[in-house]
């Protein structure tokens, strides 16, 4: 498979914000819960009941990555490509009527888009739930969008950031990873950019590597410049 990808250029090598790199479940899109609600219901139909202490690891999460796990936890026998296929059905059809975005993300993409600042959209999630979530985001914003089946190595490996970083021809230390979930931040972190964690489901403790803030809504393009700059003084 091939990422979506514009032909418009990033932005040239500089010691400034070159770009943005977004996560999408949990912190464009308040889809976190939609996930674990279809995973309950799969789980629930294969007649097995996930709870609440489940969550945290499948949060950010790669499908191939939370099948094993839901497979393994239930000691259910079903093939992992047939559980997977139930997940991404029912959660395509959930989509199907939009999604709410988290507070502060329709104003702070606007704000990005209209200073000229590359945005890509790094997910773990397969590109068919990507093409099902764009439209409620607006696939304008994004000068790239990866998805999670496009890409040999998923979050938490930093390949996903580095990646993007490297399509938009912009330098990781000088990129700012805007991510929800541990999986996510982990996957910043290694890249080598500057972190804003943003918690959706799960609390992400402060710590060095990363900036943590209650919602987008607390953000705006001079504080992402401020999280380059202080990433660049490393």
């Amino acid at each position: 498979m091939t990422a979506a990808l514009t032909t418009t250029t990033g932005a040239r090598p500089g010691h400034g914000l070159q770009a943005v790199l977004f996560d999408m479940d949990g912190t464009l899109v308040d889809t976190e819960r939609h996930w674990f609600a279809t995973e309950t219901a799969v789980m629930a139909d294969l007649g097995f009941t996930l709870t609440a202490q489940h969550a945290e690891h499948l949060l950010g999460s790669p499908m191939e990555r939370a099948v094993a796990y839901l497979i393994s936890v239930s000691g259910l026998e079903v093939a992992p490509g047939e559980l997977e296929q139930r997940i991404n059905a029912d959660m395509v059809r959930r989509l199907r009527d939009g999604v709410d975005l988290r507070p502060g993300a329709k104003r702070l993409l606007a704000e990005v888009d209209d200073a000229g600042v590359p945005c890509a959209l790094v997910t773990a999630s397969q590109r068919v739930i990507v093409d099902a979530v764009l439209p409620s985001i607006g696939a304008h914003h994004f000068r790239l969008t990866l998805a999670g089946d496009e890409i040999a190595r998923t979050k938490p490996h930093p390949d996903p950031y580095l990646t993007a970083a490297r399509r938009l021809d912009a330098e990781p230390w000088a990129c700012v990873v805007v991510e929800d979930s541990p999986t996510g931040i982990a996957a910043g972190e290694a890249a080598g950019c500057a972190v804003l964690a943003v918690p959706s489901m799960t609390p992400i403790p402060p710590a060095p590597t990363r900036t943590v803030v209650g919602s987008l809504e607390e953000v705006d393009l001079a504080y992402l410049r401020d999280l380059a700059r202080a990433r660049v003084a490393r």
